[in-house]
């Protein structure tokens, strides 16, 4: 038996002239004006068109491709003026083929690379012009790991947050930065204000520096103390909530499955209906609910 699959793309890149690319969708107007469109056209200015540009095979009256992935570096290059574009041949004429094969930089992963690029006698002020950043931004992401244990960083590999949580959580001993990271997980939030709030709500023996006071400003000292208290405890409650949500969910479908059933029976429906019609009402209720989530259940007739 046949195991080879067939390619997605051909191996090797396409040099072809902005006029014989055909977009397959318009642009915003504003797009010359967005950070992200900026970005683009300034990496492309210093290095060059790094990602090639997806399109679909030549069309057999016009001969011209047409674009699935890749419009913005498209137009940056059009303003910049090149004449050839790299560009890959996807087997598909569609772009979710080619997207959904397209990892995107986390943040630790943009690290190494700055930190390779470094290494091979990249300045600053390059990486600055082909980023659109400052040299401070450059440095920043330089040190993003500096301080933080390497559970924390393999926790966290794949995920894209704001530098400024590394900042916050450098502060805090390595046994605290671990669960501090475990929390943002299963709460998918990767905010600057929640890592601050976890700093705020972490006592000063897990913290690295426990004499120097913790400062936020427009929050006195005794705030700071009942912050503490009560971040402890909403952790502590989410912990316990977690620990026991595959049991409560497991008891919930097979609770549904029994009541579904129940109402479904048509005595039991009646019997109900006449002496005990507050039960029916709330069992109709638990039958639609599909998961623990649910707050207004649409009552089965």
């Amino acid at each position: 038996m046949n195991t080879t699959l067939p390619r997605a793309f051909d191996n090797e890149p396409l040099s072809l002239s902005p006029d014989r690319l055909l977009p397959s969708r318009p642009l915003p107007k504003q797009v010359d004006e967005s950070r992200k469109f900026q970005q683009i056209k300034a990496s492309i200015r210093e290095v060059g068109i790094i990602e090639p540009i997806a399109v679909s095979g030549p069309e057999r009256k016009t001969g011209l491709y047409l674009v699935l992935d890749g419009h913005l570096r498209m137009h940056a290059a059009q303003q910049l003026g090149l004449d050839l574009l790299p560009c890959l041949v996807a087997h598909d004429d569609e772009g979710f083929t080619y997207n959904k094969r397209v990892n995107r930089l986390a943040t630790v992963q943009e690290h190494y690379m700055i930190l390779r690029s470094l290494e091979r006698g990249v300045s600053e002020e390059r990486l600055a012009r082909a980023l659109d950043v400052n040299i401070h931004s450059i440095r920043r992401k330089r040190d993003l790991l500096d301080g933080i244990c390497a559970e924390v960083v393999d926790m966290l590999k794949e995920q894209n947050f704001p530098a400024d949580i590394m900042r916050h959580l450098r502060k805090m001993k390595p046994p605290r930065q671990i669960e501090c990271a475990d929390l943002m997980l299963s709460l998918n939030n990767f905010s600057t204000y929640y890592a601050a709030a976890l700093l705020a709500a972490t006592p000063p023996e897990q913290l690295c520096d426990p004499e120097r006071p913790k400062k936020f400003l427009g929050v006195s000292a005794e705030q700071m103390a009942r912050m503490e208290r009560e971040m402890a405890s909403v952790q502590s409650r989410f912990k316990a909530v977690e620990l026991s949500y595959g049991t409560d969910v497991l008891n919930l479908v097979m609770m549904r499955g029994y009541v579904g059933k129940l109402i479904a029976n048509a005595a039991a429906t009646r019997f109900m209906q006449q002496y005990y019609p507050e039960f029916l009402e709330e069992f109709r209720s638990i039958a639609a609910m599909s998961t623990l989530d649910d707050k207004a259940p649409v009552a089965i007739e």
